[in-house]
């Protein structure tokens, strides 16, 4: 039997119940199918997993059906208990990613900063399937690296769009980003991701490291205010550094307790 300390943070928010809830794990190494079994059994959008070795910080992130390449809200929920349960005397930290490479960490203020890679879109056709998904018309398509996003008109087209699930799960991609501009933030996403067991994700991380680049084209600088319009909502601040993201968020503890496996 093994007993381990569980955590669960709400990650771009300052608030219990808003952004987006992360289970967070440090402990020896586990097997994939330990991990994959914690995180079905968490039933959160992600649990993050870090074990050390030597100086290095290994991070993995399950959903409830799957491991994850990146994940932004769960590294962030890491990050903040690192710096509040484990040594809250350092206000840096950088987790190593077997496919994405070191992803650093910098507390400033109340303010979690995440290093991220950015992501290279390439533009993709607006055909009869991916209307039909979508159940609107995008002004634009693009491919990522994991996922669809595109680009409305207007804000009020992101609050109402539900994509037909289904259909969304014969794309070859992880999932859906829908986005337009803001009039109270630069920009607004929502993010679907039936595929891994979560058809709406509170707050996503990692797409804005694609709606990032993005929209900093758009507005002819680098950094900018954004938020994802989900039910729980959270809010991020977000900059261009050549090709890498910054991405800014807050951080709070909703549980701590342990786990015996």
């Amino acid at each position: 039997m093994t007993k381990l300390d569980l955590y669960q943070v709400d990650s771009f928010s300052n608030k219990v119940f808003e952004g987006n809830p992360a289970g967070v794990i440090f402990s020896e190494s586990l097997s994939d199918n330990v991990m994959q079994k914690i995180a079905l059994e968490n039933n959160l959008s992600e649990t993050a997993f870090i074990s050390k070795e030597g100086n290095n910080f290994n991070i993995k992130w399950f959903s409830p059906l799957m491991e994850i390449d990146l994940c932004g809200h769960a590294t962030l929920a890491a990050a903040h208990i690192y710096f509040t349960e484990i040594n809250n005397g350092v206000d840096n930290i950088t987790f190593t990613s077997s496919k994405n490479g070191p992803l650093e960490v910098t507390k400033k203020d109340n303010y979690l900063y995440l290093n991220f890679p950015a992501d290279h879109c390439e533009p993709i056709s607006i055909d009869d399937d991916l209307i039909s998904m979508l159940g609107a018309t995008p002004i634009e398509a693009f491919k990522g690296r994991d996922d669809i996003m595109c680009i409305f008109e207007d804000e009020s087209i992101i609050y109402g769009i539900e994509p037909n699930k289904s259909l969304l799960k014969l794309f070859p991609v992880r999932g859906l980003i829908v986005s337009a501009k803001s009039l109270d933030y630069d920009f607004v996403s929502r993010c679907f991701f039936p595929i891994t067991g979560i058809d709406e994700d509170p707050v996503t991380g990692s797409a804005h490291t694609t709606l990032t680049p993005y929209w900093s084209k758009q507005f002819g600088k680098d950094s900018l205010s954004a938020k994802q319009v989900s039910s729980r909502g959270g809010e991020l601040k977000c900059v261009l550094k050549g090709d890498r993201v910054i991405i800014g968020g807050e951080a709070v503890t909703y549980l701590k307790g342990s786990i015996t496996i």
